[in-house]
């Protein structure tokens, strides 16, 4: 076996050094161990930490001194079945999806490094506008393939929806013909600017790799958004197919459709290769809890009714308490096998793999091959330990004494998928009705688990829903209502064919959001945001329609128009409420959202901390590994990240309905 050491001689690469041969020799394994110190050779391999280990192309270990078991563990062959049983038979591709914050980044891409470990060309792509594949793997992200160091074989790839929008543009202006008139090119242009195009142009990028685009690989694995946008995302092929063969007239936010026939085929392959069970597999990821598992179900259905059939359940995180007399582990593992008890009858019948929960974060190559194999990851190099700092956070009544100060406006509540956005969106709105205020609760999720977790009614509270497929329904008969006096029967068909467009759907869906925004002005609305990708795609359309109505009312000395954008960065109507879990992925991407809404001049108004269990005193190992990393995330939010922070422990009941969620606000 060759084991490289890679480091620029300091005393830590010659003790791991030693330590290998030792352990080597104990195991009766023959080793060559081959020192690397040329600074360029590291960097060339993306070393970020020395000493670092390489076996063959994988690498294992990077800073720090390795301990025995780990280096045991480098030697002994795994002989343990992994976890994901479809890794035995891959199809050439795999889609990964379900609710959000169940693991579906991390599984994907630790089942794409298994396969490119086993010698496989592979293709990892992420579909998701808000994924944290760069900080996983530490590449940046690309609208073009990209190696990962580390991992010969591996590619990653971002469908940018900005990038691949103007890349989309581009190419439709170029199909033009000759003949094509510069106020022709211009009207495209102008079909060709409205945010549906964004999203149809992600499309376009996800049925090229479906259709043949990534021939070069053997297998293409898909790390999707949370299960709402994907839905989306997989039903397009088959909505965009039956458009274009029933009208071959006119134009829509594609272009227009004498180009788009060209495109047909490949929107016909593609929805073969989704149906076709010897090349595609559904992986659905849930995690061992009640809301989880329910959509899971519901999206087993519903893909169902596509033709996407070959479906495989994957539950993650699966707790056992290590400690008997330990009652907050019990209370997990309690909760947990509940929820794998009443799992809903459609995921009974599917094949099923169990990952347990792991004691350490998913970020880096060793985490990521750990993950599945179960084997004990690289240590890092140990620092001192964090005690829990002192946390500026207050309870959650608290914030809802604030926002009732104001008398009325809107709360958006948003984040990564699974931190708990709908919880605490319910929560807030039912501390408002307690104190008085008549509230409209409302989610622009396309999975909407509004109803579950409120579980009841109350005077006072106003439950609704930003329904796409019935707003849609509203927004044709409005425009056909609007449109055809003056029409022929001809024309009048023209148009309604136009309005089957798949494109239609967003255009509703932004009309029903601004209608949702503007009755804050008299009244609370707290608004329960879709996670976080398919909500800075909403806020992408409100930032065109903003720009296309000043461009039309610029210099009309009309009085001031206010758009929906407008007040959004009205801090005294919106409260914008950052939620996430006190783990590296949910901080960073509400980071990273707080600076996509800086730079629209959308300032959030608070963070909230939700499900530590830091105070709970557990003594469980597991679970006392993974409070270091709740440690360091805390920190993070107390050196500046967060202005306001308001902290939601853990609770051993889940929050559902109207007492249950009472009780969080006490909590």
């Amino acid at each position: 076996m060759e084991i490289k050491v890679l480091g620029r001689g300091c005393s830590k690469c010659q003790i791991t050094a030693e330590i290998i041969e030792r352990e080597a020799a104990a195991a009766g394994v023959p080793v060559e161990i081959i020192k690397v110190d040329n600074p360029d050779e590291i960097a060339r391999l993306g070393v970020q930490a020395t000493p670092a280990v390489l076996i063959g192309d994988r690498l294992v270990h990077s800073g720090g001194l390795p301990s025995r078991e780990e280096v045991r563990s480098w030697l002994v062959p795994q002989t343990q079945p992994r976890p994901l049983d479809f890794l035995s038979h891959p199809t050439r591709h795999l889609f990964f999806t379900g609710k959000g914050g169940v693991g579906k980044t991390s599984l994907s891409t630790a089942a794409a490094l298994t396969l490119a470990d086993e010698g496989k060309k592979v293709l990892l792509v992420s579909t998701d506008a808000a994924s944290n594949l760069d900080e996983m793997l530490g590449v940046e992200l690309r609208n073009t393939p990209g190696p990962v160091a580390g991992a010969r074989g591996l590619s990653v790839l971002n469908i940018d929806p900005d990038a691949a929008a103007e890349a989309y543009r581009q190419r439709v202006l170029t199909q033009m013909e000759a003949t094509a008139t510069e106020a022709d090119r211009n009207t495209v242009r102008e079909q060709l600017s409205g945010a549906c195009t964004t999203e149809i142009a992600s499309f376009d990028e996800f049925s090229s790799l479906l259709a043949g685009g990534a021939a070069e690989y053997d297998h293409v694995v898909f790390d999707t958004a949370p299960t709402g946008h994907t839905l989306r995302l997989l039903s397009l092929p088959k909505a965009w197919s039956g458009f274009l063969k029933r009208n071959d007239r006119g134009a829509s936010c594609l272009g227009p459709h004498s180009g788009l026939k060209t495109q047909e085929a490949r929107f016909d392959a593609a929805l073969a290769a989704l149906c076709d069970p010897a090349l595609t597999t559904i992986v659905l990821v849930a995690r061992p809890d009640r809301g989880a598992l329910a959509e899971a179900a519901r999206t087993c259905d519903e893909l169902r009714e596509l033709g996407l059939n070959n479906q495989q359940l994957v539950i993650n995180g699966v707790f056992e308490a290590a400690d008997p007399e330990d009652a907050v582990a019990r209370a997990i593992e309690a909760l947990g096998r509940q929820a794998l008890d009443d799992m809903p009858e459609p995921l009974r019948a599917l094949p099923r793999s169990i990952v347990p929960l792991r004691a350490f974060d998913t970020v880096g190559l060793p985490s990521l091959r750990a993950l599945l194999t179960g084997s004990p990851p690289p240590t890092r190099q140990a620092g001192p330990s964090i005690a829990a700092p002192a946390l500026a956070a207050d309870r959650i009544d608290k914030l809802v004494d604030e926002l009732a100060a104001a008398g009325r406006g809107l709360i958006m509540v948003m984040g990564k998928g699974g931190v708990g956005k709908t919880t605490i969106a319910a929560a807030l709105a039912l501390g408002l009705v307690k104190r008085g205020h008549a509230v409209h609760l409302s989610t622009t999720d396309p999975a909407a688990h509004l109803a579950m977790t409120l579980d009841g009614e109350l005077p006072g509270l106003q439950v609704g829903r930003i329904d796409p497929k019935a707003e849609t329904r509203r927004y044709i008969e409005k425009i056909m209502s609007a449109r055809s006096p003056g029409l022929d029967e001809q024309e009048r068909a023209l148009l309604r064919e136009d309005l089957q467009s798949p494109c239609t759907e967003e255009v509703a869906v932004f009309h029903a959001f601004s209608r949702t925004v503007a009755e804050a002005r008299s009244a609370f609305v707290v608004l329960d945001t879709a996670p976080t990708g398919h909500s800075l795609l909403l806020m992408d359309a409100t930032g065109a329609y903003h720009r296309q109505v000043t461009r039309e009312f610029e210099g009309t000395g009309s009085a001031r128009v206010v758009t929906p954008l407008m007040r959004l960065q009205d801090a005294g109507y919106t409260r914008i409420i950052l939620v996430t879990l006190p783990e590296v992925t949910p901080v960073s991407q509400a980071a990273a959202l707080q600076e996509d809404l800086r730079r629209a001049r959308i300032e959030p108004y608070a963070w909230v901390l939700n499900k530590s269990i830091l105070a709970a005193g557990t003594r469980d190992p597991l679970l006392q590994a993974r409070l270091e990393g709740e440690r360091r995330q805390m920190a993070r939010l107390s050196n500046g990240l967060a202005r306001r922070l308001f902290a939601v422990p853990w609770v051993p009941q889940a929050p559902v309905g109207i007492e249950g969620l009472a009780r969080l606000l006490d909590a």
